[in-house]
């Protein structure tokens, strides 16, 4: 119940009420989120495909890595902050979603994919480049992190299909 009252004190603020009651301000939040998702996913999925060797694969995974990373992080930046905007909106009725809930927890999971393949493969693709093939762990990295990103992809538009319990 903590968890419940500190969302419902977060949506409560006058910051969040008018962000939520605002004909223009949350539809253009939500939009901004969309486009952000376009493109943060759109350069995640070109990093995952050249790293299962489906797409580009006459381009060095370096240098697909290394031009595609400021647009991911803009995207990410961007898509998290509008995220955060549209759940302090809504944050009690978040709290009853499970497709939030399954959201947030696929989000740890990227963490951790992050941290177990930054080094190995992400950091090291002029490395991987040298090989004649491309190795297992660079592979598993890309499936892996296709997977979770479509899943979160699906679980952040199943958000708006679950409705909160009526107070």
């Amino acid at each position: 119940m903590l968890l419940l009252s500190l969302a419902r004190w977060v949506e409560s603020t006058e910051f969040f009420t008018y962000i939520r009651g605002s004909s223009y301000t949350y539809p253009a939040i939500l939009s901004l989120h969309m486009v952000a998702i376009a493109l943060f996913g759109g350069m995640i999925l070109m990093t995952d495909l050249r790293l299962l060797g489906w797409a580009m694969r006459k381009r060095p995974l370096s240098e697909v890595v290394d031009q595609l990373r400021w647009p991911k992080r803009i995207g990410f930046v961007l898509a998290a902050t509008c995220g955060i905007l549209l759940f302090g909106s809504k944050a009690g009725d978040y709290y009853f979603n499970s497709f939030f809930r399954l959201k947030v927890s696929l989000l740890f999971l990227v963490i951790v994919h992050a941290l177990i393949f930054r080094k190995g493969v992400y950091n090291s693709a002029t490395e991987l480049d040298r090989a004649p093939r491309m190795p297992a762990k660079a592979k598993l990295a890309g499936g892996l992190s296709l997977v979770l990103w479509i899943a979160i992809f699906c679980a952040g538009r199943g958000i708006g299909f679950i409705l909160a319990p009526a107070p």
